[in-house]
């Protein structure tokens, strides 16, 4: 088992190896102190609908860790129920609805959601029952204010909720944040603010201080649980003190929520609750300072690689003073009308540089958006940036014409051993597709597999389960 799960992570470029810079999807590293209690048996094997009595453990850790969140968020409540972000919105807003039904105004059913906002937003606030209203997005990058001025007067007497993030998708603190909130208040609306950026947040900003009135949080983001692989995760939903009595709660646990609740959201009182350790612990090592200046190295890093590869590649959005929050939008697209080189290529050119891509063409099409996270020391930034900067200059010999982009070492890109090891038909050498400018040759890391064909698989479905007939009974 050892040397079969040894395999496994020998193929796998994991935040063990190096930095994951997926932008907005925090992929920080998880300390192996904090995840150590999750295999525990206490924790481990703990049924979900053990009683009150025998499971005090695990409710402490749950009150501490819902306690210690409203206070980083600025909110009055707490529900650790919901175990996804996805079911964190919906919490939310099924919260949002059955506040407005409470009041006589359940006809409230208009969602504002501005277009950069995440796929989830729309998702979710079409699951609770509302109409999606879409909000135009200004030239740098921020919620037109105009439109959504236009929007609210518009739907004022339907207005239920306007759902934003915060920092944008976009990568910025946009300086309209409270005014937005005042806005839509203004108009009979609930504000909600999406938790994904809350990296950037902790320590410095409460959404719950600054006008939101609901936001879920990603615990498998911010809060260290790992990110990716297909869960677990945990998306608590967090609200000021008028919308508390609409958490969920569970019909099999009195202590899992309001009795006025809107009802469970997960199958579980307390959702994936044998993980919270991992966050409980992190909280509790961290302190508050620790907190704080995880989210001001964030931010500096960021900003580090929007400095050092602005040149290279322009950075899409800033905010008035030209700085980036958490993450930054490299702008490819200019690059791809000139060369033919896309974001596809650089993507896999960045593998045989040792890293996991960024986060491509989300939330504009044709770019790389980049996430650091506080995890990463200078060294690995240097590491990275060094790396998009020598992607460059081979991006600039397909521009001088020394190459064709379907002959470059970027659409080969990413190189196998096995390939190096075969036979030999690029135009390019194998020393300079294994190991570019800059590579440790002791430290490599090779791909398992070569690029793919991703696009074809996902329009040509194959299904390996039985067929009909295999469970015919005869």
């Amino acid at each position: 088992m050892l040397r079969y799960l040894r395999r496994l992570a020998d193929r796998d470029f994991a935040l063990d190896r190096g930095m994951i810079p997926l932008g907005s999807c925090t992929m920080k590293l998880n300390a192996t102190t904090e995840m150590e209690a999750v295999t525990w048996p206490e924790f481990a094997d703990l049924h979900p609908f053990a009683p009150a009595d025998q499971s005090a453990g695990i409710r402490s850790i749950v009150a501490d860790l819902a306690g210690w969140l409203a206070e980083i968020t600025g909110y009055d409540a707490v529900s650790l129920q919901p175990n996804a972000g996805s079911q964190g919105e919906f919490a939310g807003l099924l919260a949002i609805h059955a506040y407005h039904e409470a009041r006589n105004e359940g006809h409230r059913r208009v969602c504002l959601i501005p277009a950069s906002a995440h796929g989830t937003n729309a998702a979710s606030a079409v699951m609770a029952g509302l109409q999606v209203v879409v909000v135009k997005t200004a030239e740098d990058g921020s919620v037109d204010m105009a439109d959504l001025r236009a929007k609210i007067d518009t739907h004022r007497e339907r207005l239920a909720a306007i759902m934003v993030t915060y920092p944008s998708t976009h990568g910025v603190f946009e300086d309209t944040i409270t005014e937005l909130c005042a806005l839509v208040h203004e108009a009979g609306g609930q504000v909600y603010v999406d938790g994904a950026n809350l990296n950037a947040l902790v320590g410095l900003a409460q959404p719950g201080a600054f006008g939101a009135d609901v936001s879920h949080l990603n615990l498998h983001k911010t809060f260290c649980i790992p990110h990716g692989g297909g869960g677990p995760g945990v998306g608590p939903v967090a609200v000021r003190a008028h919308l508390a009595p609409y958490l969920p709660n569970h019909p099999l646990d009195p202590q899992a929520g309001p009795a006025s609740g809107v009802g469970p959201i997960a199958a579980a009182p307390f959702g994936s609750a044998s993980i919270l350790p991992i966050s409980w612990a992190y909280v509790r090592l961290m302190g508050g300072a620790g907190l704080t200046r995880a989210t001001q190295v964030a931010i500096l890093n960021a900003n580090y690689i929007a400095a050092r590869l602005r040149e290279h590649y322009p950075v899409l959005y800033a905010g008035g003073s030209g700085l980036v929050a958490h993450e930054c939008i490299l702008d490819l697209r200019a690059i791809t009308r000139e060369t033919g080189v896309t974001v596809d290529d650089v993507a896999k050119r960045l593998i045989d540089y040792g890293f996991h891509a960024p986060t491509m063409s989300f939330p504009v099409a044709g770019t790389l958006m980049v996430e650091p996270t506080e995890s990463e020391d200078r060294r690995e930034l240097d590491r990275f940036c060094d790396a998009m900067i020598a992607i460059r200059d081979e991006i600039e010999s397909v521009h001088k014409g020394e190459v064709g982009a379907a002959d470059s070492v970027l659409r080969g890109a990413p190189h196998t051993a096995y390939e190096l090891a075969g036979a030999w038909e690029h135009a390019y050498d194998r020393a300079r597709a294994a190991f570019p400018r800059g590579v440790d040759p002791t430290a490599k890391y090779w791909p398992p597999v070569g690029r793919i064909d991703g696009a074809y698989g996902d329009r040509h479905l194959v299904c390996s389960c039985p067929p009909p007939e295999a469970f015919e009974q005869r």
